[in-house]
């Protein structure tokens, strides 16, 4: 999303509270978002170990409703959305209409004929205008409530053990892609069992006027505030594609490992998704020197492809890199990334590079 320069930045319901918690705040979408608070590795080392806490309220929550929202849905994304029972949430895309992503998207499916998808922050206007779109033969009505929720990312295997004194909702019970209404110190949430780290955790769905609170509680308790810099370097060892780096409207998204987005029906933009991608998405790794988004990726001195996203691991202490290469070159083991005019060896490594 470009920001123009006398437009203010957005701030999400937890801005004092990052303030008060001496957070580095950055530009981010068009949001003033915290990028880390005691340091990017403690905060990455406090997921994968314990638990951590984002706020990631910039994130946008469309409700669809109406006899024909799954009708809708079905038309608008790539995966099987008649999969979902109330209660259970989806993965899914928002195919273009000729070609790559308008975004990638969670939906949960809170009763028949009622859908909250949630959607990536810098497309809320976009999606929401894509939607509209695409909504006029449906029996369906959109209402854009990204205002209304604050969304809360508790991550880390420690995640469930620490919230269920807090709780009367038995959280050993709800199993991945669960949805559900629940109370977390006294007040009244959703929680999601999602997340974007490569960890267990609930993502928390509360009202902007409580998440304060919520949030001041859920430090009290152990919980370790998480900026954007260790959410970054969580999910680029967990192999999560970011929109805008390994998606995008012109980013051929079964470039990725991600095919079974996209199942066996008709829908937006379906005839192009179809097509052989001409690039495929692989993980680097490197010995020294880290490697950032648009470096090239050489085979034999031959520029072949590009990194997409790119970081040192807190977790294995080496520099990893995923990167969009020709399809012809993706079987190769040993890559150069040219780094300020000078060529590194990367070697090819299966994604994910991390899974617990």
């Amino acid at each position: 999303m470009n920001q123009s320069p006398t437009e203010p930045l957005k701030r999400t319901p937890l801005h004092a509270a990052h303030l008060r918690a001496g957070a580095r705040m950055v530009p981010f979408g068009g949001w003033d978002m915290p990028v880390q608070y005691a340091g990017v590795k403690a905060e990455h080392d406090a997921v994968r170990n314990a638990a951590g806490v984002f706020d990631v309220s910039h994130m946008g929550e469309f409700r669809v409703q109406g006899a024909g929202a799954l009708a809708f849905l079905q038309h608008v994304t790539t995966n099987d959305v008649s999969k979902l029972k109330p209660g259970r949430a989806q993965y899914n895309w928002l195919p273009g209409v000729s070609g790559g992503l308008v975004d990638d998207i969670y939906i949960y499916m809170v009763a028949p004929d009622e859908y909250l998808t949630v959607v990536n922050a810098s497309n809320i206007a976009k999606d929401w205008a894509h939607l509209q779109q695409h909504a006029g033969e449906f029996d369906v009505t959109l209402t854009d409530e990204s205002d209304r929720w604050a969304l809360l990312a508790v991550q880390g295997p420690q995640t469930e053990s620490l919230l269920q004194p807090h709780t009367g909702t038995d959280l050993s019970a709800k199993k991945k892609n669960a949805f559900f209404p629940a109370k977390l110190f006294g007040f009244d949430v959703m929680l999601a069992r999602t997340g974007y780290t490569g960890e267990d955790g609930f993502e928390v769905f509360t009202d902007a006027s409580e998440a304060e609170t919520v949030w001041d509680k859920l430090l009290a308790i152990g919980l370790t505030p998480a900026g954007l810099g260790a959410r970054d370097t969580l999910r680029l060892e967990a192999g999560f594609p970011l929109y805008g780096h390994e998606f995008s409207d012109t980013i051929h998204p079964l470039s990725s490992t991600y095919s079974w987005v996209v199942k066996d029906k008709t829908h937006v933009g379906h005839e192009h998704i179809r097509m052989a991608p001409t690039q495929t998405l692989i993980g680097l790794k490197l010995e020294r020197v880290p490697v950032r988004e648009g470096y090239p990726v050489k085979v034999g001195g031959e520029v072949v492809g590009h990194v997409t996203s790119g970081t040192s691991s807190p977790t294995f202490g080496h520099p990893i890199a995923m990167a969009l290469v020709n399809a012809e070159h993706a079987g190769a083991d040993i890559f150069d990334v040219e780094v300020r005019g000078k060529d590194h060896p990367a070697t090819r490594v299966a994604l994910p590079f991390y899974k617990r």
